[in-house]
Order: structure tokens, then C-alpha cells, then sequence
């Protein structure tokens, strides 16, 4: 796809993006989406214990960092556009089991501890769409049949009303940063139509590869610099399939490189979609829990201001990011062999300390 005339030519695409009130919709809804994912991997690699399973926690750690940049990203391509990306606000956190924004409703993320459930889970998060497969601006099967929908919007109204009548938003609200640890992916402002598409690209490189049928994301693997990076879905398949990609393997080879060591005895056990209602007011567990949520929406507001105006308190997210204490709640004993675990939920503004 080089230009706009191209679209009509293409698979056809549900819920094309013809406005730039559309555009922006989607975008926030790709906000939501990348944030819908942290939860997720903040349970599975809190729950990882480090000494025994350094694999899998540099693993999944390079993904929810990776995760948390493919957030700023998309928030950035919303500013560009006009937009006001949203974080702090009650339907971003709603009950788990739940499904992504706009997405498959079959495609349902828990919060539960490393292990074969979870990584069932993540491999189906992050599956590459196949060759040829329509963009899907609702309802999307995966990830990037959704970003194809945004890129074809972007380009339609480009097209249609001209570059800057589309980037019309303030550059003094763009984030940047890196490099990041765990990851060589970058966080770059976006300006206009070519840095937007770089910025949609590194999202879904990241994720499943830099081409539909590619194991590779596009970087250089920064804890071994003399190998290539593996996109989020591979990586999960080295996990699951306990062996690293190497040079020369596609997805129908599988992984034949060296060995990953997963020692399942060494994940804290925790309880599956815990909730606050779980245990009483004032019980050990549930006040945890209500430090942990209390922190987690902090954080939520402090991104919202990070990308509304204020970019410099994107350094004040990161350190209350490392702030959160999951791994002390997994440490917890709650029922039948389980551990406590952070439930995710929103705690209203005027109820924050």
C-alpha cells in the first residue's frame, strides 16, 4: 500500500476511517488497547521468580516495557492529530476476565500467574495476522489487522484534506525517550503522515515481526548485541517451546537455538482474577491490594498529564511504575494454596491519598 488510491483495490475493511473525528476515536481506542495489555504482563512477570527463572523475566519484562512504549507511541499519534489521549478514567479498568477495546470479544485477558494459561493467552494477544488479511478498524482478530485500519485512515485523510489539515496538533505535546532498558525499541515524536506510519510500524513490528511471516522485530536483541530482536508473539513461543530463535529460523522451523529454562516451581501461585470483594475491609490482603490500585491509578494520571501537555512527568510514571508492589501482594498466602495478587481496579480521584 503506497497511496490512497490503492484502498479501494485492497481486501475491503470493517469500520473504515473516513473523519478525523474517526481517526482520533480510533487512536484512543488503541491507547486503550495498548494499556489493556499491561495488566496482564505485570501479573505473569511479578509473578516470576527472578533466581529461577531469569529466562522467562527478561523475557516478558521486554514486553511490558516494549508494551508501555507502543502506549506512548499511539498517544503520541493521537496528539499529532488533534486529539487528547485519556488514561485515567474508570473504563480502563474494568473487571477481569475482560475482553481488549473494540476488539475479537473471544480475545479475553485474566490476570493470572506465569504459566501455560497465561502464555496461551499472550501467544493469542499477539498473533500475526496472516498474509493478505483485511484491515479491521471494530471488532479487529489481531492487533495489526487494527493498526492496518488506522494506517488506511491516515492515509485516506492525508489524501483527501492534505498533511497539515491532518497533523494539526501541538509538537510541544510529543514524548520521547529512550533507549529504554530490556528493550532497543525508541520512543519518537510524530510530526506528520511518514513518522506516524514509523510510529504504527515499530508497534506491530514489535509485536508480531517486521513482515507477516517474519519471526524478527526490526532491533537489535540488547541483551545479546550480536543477535537479532524476536517480536513479542515469537518470543512467547520460546517460552512455551523452551529454546531461543536463532539465525536462519521462520515460524514453520520453530526455535532451534539454545535452551530456555522455565521452572514452573518457581512462580508464586496466585489466585486468578482477584478482586477487592475477595476478602474484607480492612483484612491484610484487600489493604494491600487498595495500596497497590491506589498506586496504579496515580500512575494512570500521571501518563494522562505525561501526554496532555506535560511530557516531563513521563519520568515521574516511570519511577511510580517501579514503584507498584505486586510482588510483595504475590507473596501473600490466600486460599487454597494461592497467593494474593493486584486486582486492577479504579479508585476514583477524590478518593486518591
Amino acid at each position: 500500500m503506497n497511496d490512497s488510491e490503492q484502498l479501494d483495490d485492497e481486501a475491503p475493511s470493517t469500520a473504515r476511517i473516513a473523519t478525523l473525528d474517526s481517526l482520533r476515536e480510533h487512536l484512543q481506542w488503541a491507547v486503550e488497547l495498548e494499556h489493556a495489555t499491561l495488566p496482564p504482563y505485570l501479573c505473569a512477570l511479578y509473578s516470576l521468580d527472578p533466581s529461577r527463572n531469569p529466562d522467562a523475566v527478561q523475557l516478558v519484562g521486554g514486553v511490558f516495557v516494549e508494551e508501555m512504549i507502543h502506549l506512548a507511541l499511539a498517544a503520541n499519534v493521537l496528539n499529532a492529530v488533534g486529539g487528547q489521549p485519556r488514561l485515567d478514567a474508570p473504563h480502563l479498568l474494568p473487571q477481569h476476565p475482560r475482553p481488549l477495546p473494540h476488539g475479537d470479544r473471544s480475545l479475553v485477558m485474566s490476570l493470572v500467574p506465569f504459566g501455560p494459561e497465561a502464555l496461551t493467552m499472550f501467544l493469542r494477544l499477539e498473533q500475526p495476522a496472516l498474509p493478505g488479511a483485511p484491515a479491521e478498524g471494530d471488532d479487529y482478530e489481531t492487533i495489526g489487522q487494527f493498526y492496518d485500519a488506522i494506517e488506511q485512515g491516515l492515509r485516506h485523510l492525508c489524501a483527501e484534506l492534505g498533511e497539515r489539515e491532518v497533523f494539526c496538533g501541538d509538537p510541544a505535546r510529543q514524548v520521547t525517550g529512550g533507549p529504554f532498558a530490556h528493550t532497543g525499541g525508541q520512543l519518537t515524536a510524530v510530526t506528520d503522515l511518514g513518522s506516524a506510519l514509523t510510529a504504527l510500524e515499530e508497534i506491530v513490528e514489535q509485536g508480531e515481526g517486521t513482515a507477516r511471516g517474519e519471526v524478527w522485530d526490526g532491533d537489535r536483541d540488547i541483551f545479546h548485541p550480536d543477535r537479532d530482536a524476536v517480536s513479542h508473539y515469537y518470543r512467547f513461543q520460546e517460552l512455551k517451546l523452551g529454546r531461543r530463535y536463532r539465525r536462519g529460523d521462520t515460524p514453520q522451523s520453530g526455535p532451534t537455538g539454545e535452551a530456555v529454562v522455565v521452572d514452573l516451581a518457581g512462580v508464586r501461585p496466585m489466585r486468578p482474577n482477584p478482586r477487592l470483594a475477595d476478602h474484607p475491609l480492612g483484612s491484610p490482603i484487600r489493604t494491600a491490594q487498595e495500596e497497590f490500585n491506589q498506586t496504579y491509578c496515580g500512575l494512570l494520571h500521571q501518563l494522562e498529564q505525561a501526554f496532555n501537555g506535560s511530557p516531563k512527568m513521563l519520568g515521574a510514571a516511570t519511577g511510580t511504575m517501579y514503584a507498584l508492589k505486586a510482588q510483595s501482594l504475590m507473596e501473600m498466602p490466600d486460599e487454597d494454596g494461592t497467593t494474593a495478587g493486584p486486582t486492577f481496579e479504579y479508585v476514583a480521584p477524590e478518593l486518591r491519598r
